[in-house]
């Protein structure tokens, strides 16, 4: 077989007893690279429904361990998925269930492959040591599903940076020929991992040479394109005074409460690249998705910074939104803009009522697929199928949605709280809506210039919009909070100008948090150098803190999220004891039972002492059991 006839790529002589390979890279030259003998046991697992897939692992088993290359069995329900990164060598035999999906025994562990798979935060290189292949047992019957899940599987880990030795066997139970086929494939893989065949290079003995035929100018970073959509440059669009919005709580017109005439938000491209990343999309403009803080404290692996800042049960929470829209296309956008943009409500609009029985519904459905998973308690699943919050916060810009009243409305009347987050582009929304248990203004930078840069603005009047909101913020009585991202080398050193925007809104809170790296892209040049340390976020937050003199203090923090608040002492400290968390019975009680005015301090409650800033703790719940990651970052001197 010729050097060049095949794609570059290190097969598995990990396993062998030589531990040394040999690879041309770029210009042809000669490298060797060593292998560290003293790997991980390799992982055969089980994917069954019936037992046959069960029973072929059994006898795999037996074969590779009859050529000297031992493995473990693993049914993947024991197995946390979680531990991939360490692996190796992973085998799986996989058979498909209806529908195209997995059976029982790896629902948790083909749903976290896919979520992982599809969430750019993940990142491509996840599992770039590992190496693998996989086996499906199917049924032509089925058409389009036939061995659907093993094409899955391979797919997704391929997609974590996975290398696959030996291409997907397709066994069909019905054919009369799963035996031959699988023991066809069997013995391909035995030999590629004995060393003694390669599917993409040459075996010399215990040694193998393979090329790296990729380009010698090409730049191991990657090459970003310079091309921009014509919405990605901010002070272009039409002023406030041009626009014609949607008037909020008109009358919905049409079948299933849309307005006539006007387009879906969704369309099915954007439908399909959401759903890829894990949303579940409600008619034409809303989405539900779990949060990983959700499954963690269903897990009891402690909750997010909104448990330690102000109570709410990570468990019960549901992230949504009631529209995918954003008039924003920030750097650090999590969803890389496969969200829609506008600067006005231009779409069909599905009814409130709706949304939030589709929410509730999906979110509970998406709480039962928990059901068995380590650590997952009988009272904390049946409690998470009851929420208690929803986070206004999932992506786009909730407050856009015309009828959002209307929407907050039934979620109190179900004694639901609501943290509603606003991106500062609506003031005339943040003045009409109605009260929220906490409202967000997104405080992304603190000047004209890097708030143009950070959050590229659709608006021409961005800045003035800006202001409006924070402004808005002083005529509301509840809680209200900026929320500041940090961003290293674009706004973590504008102090004095943060300090500035704190007396325009006033807000209660100020919740300060370094950002979160979502991978690079085309939209956004960010790399992990732009991510502050929580020691960063901890001197900036005192810095601000310092610079109010008084008037804010360090109240809370969450290490885990490296996040920082700041509350309001003459509000919310008394007798030198916080009360920046909430109690919710009582927000509902006013909200819905009275009827009266109220404000921020009648339904405060006190702050845990493991929550308090600098308690040993560093915000994780003590109730929790806090489970921790290897990691094998390389270090530099």
């Amino acid at each position: 077989m010729p050097l060049t006839s095949t794609p570059a790529r290190l097969t598995l002589l990990a396993f062998l007893s030589a531990t040394t390979v040999y690879c041309f890279y770029k210009s042809r030259r000669l490298r060797k690279i060593s292998l560290n003998p003293n790997l991980n046991k390799p992982k055969l697992f089980f994917v069954s429904q019936t037992g046959t897939s069960k029973t072929l692992a059994h006898r795999l088993h037996y074969h590779l361990a009859s050529n000297n290359l031992h493995f473990d069995l693993i049914d993947p329900q024991n197995y946390e998925p979680e531990d991939l990164f360490k692996e190796k060598l992973v085998i799986i035999i996989a058979s498909t269930w209806e529908d195209g999906k997995a059976p029982q025994n790896a629902k948790f562990f083909a749903n976290w492959l896919a979520e992982s798979a599809g969430d750019f935060r993940v990142g491509s290189l996840m599992l770039s040591d590992c190496k693998f292949a996989v086996f499906g047992v199917g049924s032509r019957a089925y058409g389009e599903t036939f061995n659907a899940l093993a094409k899955d599987f391979s797919r997704w880990l391929r997609d974590l940076g996975a290398k696959e030795v030996v291409g997907v066997g397709e066994g069909d139970v019905d054919a009369g020929e799963l035996d031959m086929v699988f023991e066809e494939w069997s013995g391909r893989l035995a030999r590629v991992l004995k060393g003694e065949s390669v599917e993409n290079g040459e075996v010399c003995g215990n040694e193998v040479v393979v090329i790296d035929e990729s380009d010698d100018d090409e730049d191991d970073g990657g090459v970003e394109s310079d091309i921009v959509d014509l919405e990605d440059i901010a002070g272009k669009g039409p002023s406030r005074r041009s626009l014609v919005e949607a008037r909020s709580n008109g009358k919905l017109n049409g079948e299933n409460g849309k307005l006539n005439g006007q387009k879906e938000m969704v369309t099915p491209v954007i439908r399909a690249s959401l759903e890829k990343q894990g949303y579940k999309i409600i008619g034409s403009h809303s989405g539900v998705k779990i949060c990983r803080w959700t499954k963690s404290q269903l897990r009891g692996r402690g909750g997010c910074y909104k448990h330690s800042f102000y109570g709410i049960e990570s468990h019960r929470c549901m992230e949504a939104t009631p529209s995918l829209a954003c008039a924003n296309k920030c750097v650090f956008c999590w969803r890389h803009h496969t969200n829609p943009v506008g600067k006005s409500w231009q779409w069909k609009m599905d009814d409130p009522l709706e949304i939030v029985n589709s929410a509730i519904d999906l979110h509970t459905k998406m709480i039962k697929q928990m059901k068995g998973v380590p650590g997952v308690t009988l009272e904390r699943l049946n409690e998470g199928l009851s929420p208690r919050h929803c986070a206004l916060s999932l992506v786009g810009e909730p407050i856009m949605y015309p009828e959002i009243n209307t929407l907050v409305d039934e979620l109190h009347q179900r004694r639901i709280s609501t943290f509603l987050v606003t991106n500062a582009q609506f003031p005339e929304k943040i003045q009409m809506l109605k009260p929220v248990t906490q409202l967000y203004v997104s405080v992304d930078a603190a000047t004209k210039e890097s708030l143009k840069a950070i959050d590229r603005p659709l608006f021409g009047d961005f800045w003035e919009r800006f202001i409006d909101s924070l402004k808005s913020l002083t005529e509301k009585q509840q809680r209200t909070v900026y929320r500041l991202t940090l961003v290293k080398g674009w706004n973590t050193e504008d102090v004095d100008a943060y300090f500035n925007l704190f007396s325009i809104g006033q807000p209660d809170f100020i919740e300060i948090k370094g950002v979160t790296y979502c991978g690079s892209s085309a939209t956004s040049k960010l790399t992990m150098e732009n991510v502050p340390w929580h020691s960063d976020v901890k001197s900036f937050s005192e810095a601000l803190a310092l610079k109010s003199k008084g008037e804010y203090e360090v109240a809370c923090e969450h290490v885990h999220s490296c996040c920082v608040l700041l509350a309001k002492p003459e509000k919310f400290k008394v007798d030198g004891q916080w009360f920046t968390w909430i109690d919710y019975d009582k927000f509902h009680d006013l909200v819905v039972a009275s009827g009266k005015p109220f404000n921020s301090k009648d339904y405060m409650a006190a702050t845990p002492s493991w929550a308090v800033y600098g308690a040993e703790e560093g915000g994780f719940d003590p109730d929790q059991s806090r489970y921790r990651k290897e990691r094998h970052h390389k270090t530099t001197h």
